[in-house]
């Protein structure tokens, strides 16, 4: 059975969702779909991203990503289905696919598929239920669009490294109020290179990296790293953005004593 998910910053008060799935399962009644949230900030693509890149990897080959996040396009920002190991994406291309996938998708184009509303404030319902109808169903990528060689990088979302300090940003808060940043184990490890360091986040400070949220006392502020790799901020049985009055977007700073 074919598999369309959505993304997107919706909420589940208005009508968006159920437009869109109304959208799609008029033109294939049989498809599963699959809502992975509608609880995104309102323009959070980095946020979107983040969702989504640790979402999709438990999807079968061949499943259709819709994200409704930001989606209004432009010259620069077109509307984009991104082809990236054997799964479709649909979007904007405002940043989200780079944020997304770290490289080049296999196969990009930009979307030609004309919309039946005179509207185009919901792109989601007029032509990405239809791009993802077609892909679902096993239609080629190359006939909805034209072929785009790269996805437009969002360099004000990766983190900046110098000498002795990564500036980094909270792209996520979980259920548990856990501080996801931009900053990689790879990236940390590197630039840290055994020297001491302090993650600062507002008034908040760690020196170590922890493997568990159980090696400092209840209460206590600690650094590790997530499933997928990404810097944490959290405390021990604690809401830690809360009591350090942060947001997605606040900076995440890693200083190392000079050499």
């Amino acid at each position: 059975m074919a598999i369309i998910t959505l993304t997107s910053d919706w909420g589940d008060s208005d009508y968006y969702s159920a437009a869109v799935k109304g959208a799609i399962y008029r033109q294939m009644p049989d498809v599963r779909i699959v809502d992975i949230t509608h609880k995104i900030p309102a323009f959070q693509i980095a946020q979107a991203a983040y969702v989504l890149k640790n979402t999709y990897p438990s999807f079968p080959d061949g499943t259709v990503h819709i994200i409704g996040v930001n989606t209004e396009e432009s010259i620069d920002e077109p509307h984009t289905v991104a082809y990236y190991k054997k799964q479709y994406f649909i979007g904007t291309d405002n940043g989200i696919f780079s944020l997304l996938f770290g490289d080049d998708p296999d196969k990009i184009v930009e979307l030609d598929i004309l919309q039946e509303t005179e509207s185009f404030t919901f792109s989601s319902r007029d032509r990405f239920a239809k791009a993802a109808v077609h892909l679902a169903g096993g239609g080629k990528i190359e006939d909805i669009g034209t072929i785009r060689t790269e996805v437009n990088h969002s360099l004000a979302l990766n983190p900046i490294r110098d000498k002795d300090k990564i500036r980094g940003l909270i792209v996520f808060v979980d259920n548990y109020k856990n501080i996801i940043t931009n900053i990689p184990k790879e990236m940390l490890i590197d630039f840290v290179n055994k020297r001491p360091f302090q993650i600062l986040v507002r008034a908040g400070k760690v020196t170590e990296i922890s493997k568990s949220y159980g090696d400092v006392p209840q209460g206590d502020l600690l650094a590790l790293f997530s499933s997928d790799g990404m810097l944490e901020i959290a405390m021990n049985l604690g809401d830690a953005a809360p009591l350090l009055g942060v947001k997605i977007g606040d900076a995440v700073i890693v200083e190392v004593s000079a050499d």
